[in-house]
Order: C-alpha cells, then sequence, then structure tokens
C-alpha cells in the first residue's frame, strides 16, 4: 500500500511523512486491497490543513481537519476516516445480517465543513475520479461515506449516469437524465 504524502505552503518533513504513513497504514489494514493513498498538507493563515484520501475496493473515504497543530490535524483526520470505515462496516453487516440491532454503536456525528459563498460562480475545484458502475443502494452508500449531499455514478442497471441527492426529509433522491 502506498501513501503519498504532498505539501502546499509548507516543506513535508521526514517525521511528518513517516507520522502519517503509520497513522493511515494503522486504520486501513482492515481492507484487502487498497489504492494509493493520498495526503495533503497545507498552512493557510495559521491554520494547518490535513486532507487525506484513501481508494479502498468499492469506495473513496475521505477527510479534512484543521487546527493550530499538524499532528492534531493528522490525528483528527484519521479519527475522521477510522469512523467512516466503522460506519461502512456496521452498514455492510445490517445488510449482511437482518437481525444486527438497528441502535448499534455508531461513531457521532461530523459537522457539516463551511459553506463556501455563493454569490460568486467561480470554479475554485476540478477533481477527476474513476467510475465504476454501481446500484442505486451502493452510490446511496458511497454519497455517505463521502459525506455528500450528491453522488454522480454509472447505473449499472440501465446503464446510464445517474445522481442520487439526500432530501431534506432524510429520505434519498433519483435523478436519470435524458439528452434533448
Amino acid at each position: 500500500m502506498a501513501v503519498r504524502v504532498r505539501g502546499k505552503n509548507i516543506v513535508v518533513t521526514p517525521a511528518l511523512k513517516d507520522y502519517v504513513e503509520k497513522r493511515v497504514t494503522a486504520i486501513t489494514k482492515q481492507f484487502k486491497t487498497v489504492g494509493e493513498i493520498t495526503a495533503v498538507m497545507r498552512v493557510e493563515r495559521n491554520e494547518h490543513i490535513v486532507e487525506i484520501t484513501v481508494p479502498a475496493k468499492g469506495i473513496v473515504l475521505r477527510a479534512q481537519e484543521s487546527t493550530d497543530n499538524m499532528y492534531a490535524s493528522i490525528d483528527n483526520c484519521v479519527e475522521k476516516i477510522a469512523r467512516q470505515i466503522h460506519k461502512y462496516k456496521t452498514r455492510l453487516m445490517k445488510r449482511k445480517y437482518s437481525n444486527f440491532q438497528e441502535n448499534a454503536v455508531e461513531p457521532p456525528e461530523v459537522a457539516n465543513e463551511e459553506v463556501a459563498d455563493a454569490g460568486d460562480f467561480k470554479v475554485v475545484r476540478n477533481k477527476t475520479y474513476v467510475m465504476r458502475p454501481m446500484n442505486v443502494q451502493e452510490a446511496i452508500m458511497q454519497m455517505n461515506m463521502l459525506n455528500h449531499d450528491f453522488f454522480i455514478f454509472f447505473n449499472d442497471e440501465t446503464e446510464k449516469m445517474a445522481v442520487v441527492y439526500r432530501r431534506r426529509e432524510g429520505d434519498y433522491g433519483l435523478i436519470n437524465p435524458e439528452l434533448a
């Protein structure tokens, strides 16, 4: 398993790199296959921000934390990913065993990240990711693991692109776009 550590506005020391590698490999041992793990560290206005992405087979785990200490940011980010792994495994167990208790031990809810100012339509980030065909239930699970409100996926049943989203009431919606 490869861990790639990058720094923006900061020099990544061997001690920081080793610390990230030890912490991340300790929590990802539960997966059989894990892709290249990326950790991006940056300093903005005296805030030490760490973003870790763990692509495991079929899911992508991502967390971002910022504190005034880089090591604390790394620890908080790894804890978030550990909670996501626990949440994912609990959902798999609920699906596999129908008698699994509904009120099992769940990690505390993670606070929403800061909302960007909607007054400007400037694109500040452009992301690319590899899609694999999945059904609606897998897409909803992936959306929840990423802690997003929507998720674009290739629906293996209709063999077309689709979008699942979280509604205000707490349930989910599905959008199947058609070309005009």
